[in-house]
């Protein structure tokens, strides 16, 4: 049983790594702003978890399919609508439940199910041990009226917590020379508003899961940088660009947060949030909409498996 649950896994990490080299392969072009961009990471993420889909004739897939995939399916309701599994492995004859082609490969399987689950589940707990201990460190801050948290035990201003976010800064930050608080709270809440720890969490789940696959720890770190930057966006939408031009000098007199689970002011690379900061523009209504249907149309052909 472990056995065949690893051969989905690791069916999964080969779809999930094409898609996800495709998002990065859109990162260069910087075709899409960032607050658009990171939306794409639901392709890789999705096919890494989930390993069945609706068919199309439109899908990428079907392309990839006639040289090195199999579609599998699952559950066909009517003609116009199938769920299939796609299969880029091919190491079975059948799949419900799996029978391999050779007796070795089931072997194979086992023991590599075995390897997986047990590094899988060191790996989560570790980062709940050192999620636990980074909220007790910072559990006597202390609030102020403003309403965010000062603590000595942090070097940057960062958020705090998944289901209870607070921003903290460190002890003695409201009178540092340099430093605009205003803009610092922007982004700080924004990072709240956004749900950006959760989503952060989400991401180093998914890379445990797939931690035998040296991608899916590139993807986390892309992603963790996208994030960043589409919260600056996000932050930034309404400013001037005098407002903008502070903003980035603020970022740069902020230490980089150092914990995995927060979400930092200075986080990220500094030098290119800055560069991305000082040539924002603002989307019209009409680029907007072209953005969002580019997106959507992304999502529809990379989501769907093989007609």
């Amino acid at each position: 049983m472990l056995g065949e649950i690893f051969y989905w896994i690791f069916n999964m990490s080969i779809i999930a790594s094409f898609m996800g080299l495709l998002v990065m392969a859109v990162r260069k072009t910087n075709l899409l702003p960032k607050r658009g961009l990171v939306f794409l990471w639901i392709i890789p993420a999705v096919r890494g978890c989930i390993p069945f889909g609706i068919s199309s004739r439109y899908s990428l897939m079907s392309l990839i399919s006639r040289l090195t995939t199999r579609t599998i399916t699952v559950f066909q309701p009517s003609e116009e609508i199938k769920l299939s599994m796609t299969n880029a492995v091919m190491a079975a004859e059948s799949y419900f439940p799996i029978t391999y082609r050779e007796n070795r490969l089931e072997v194979i399987f086992e023991v590599a199910a075995f390897l997986w689950i047990i590094i899988a589940t060191a790996l989560l707990i570790t980062l709940a041990i050192l999620y636990v201990t980074t909220k007790r460190e910072v559990r006597d801050a202390e609030k102020t009226e403003q309403g965010f948290y000062l603590s000595e035990k942090v070097s940057g201003p960062a958020v705090y917590g998944i289901l209870r976010p607070r921003i903290l800064l460190p002890a003695g930050y409201v009178k540092k020379e340099g430093v605009d608080l205003k803009y610092v709270l922007q982004h700080e809440k924004t990072h709240i508003r956004r749900g950006d720890n959760l989503w952060r969490m989400l991401g180093f789940f998914l890379a445990v899961v797939h931690w035998f696959n040296p991608l899916s720890w590139i993807f986390l770190k892309a992603f963790l940088g996208d994030v960043e930057m589409a919260c600056d966006e996000a932050a930034i939408a309404k400013y001037e660009e005098k407002d903008r031009k502070e903003y980035a000098r603020t970022l740069l007199d902020c230490a980089q947060g150092k914990s995995l689970f927060v979400s930092a002011f200075g986080g990220a690379k500094v030098r290119t949030r800055i560069e991305n900061i000082l040539s924002y523009r603002k989307m019209t209504i009409l680029s907007s909409a072209g953005f969002t249907a580019l997106i959507i149309a992304l999502l529809y052909v990379l989501l769907t498996n093989a007609g």
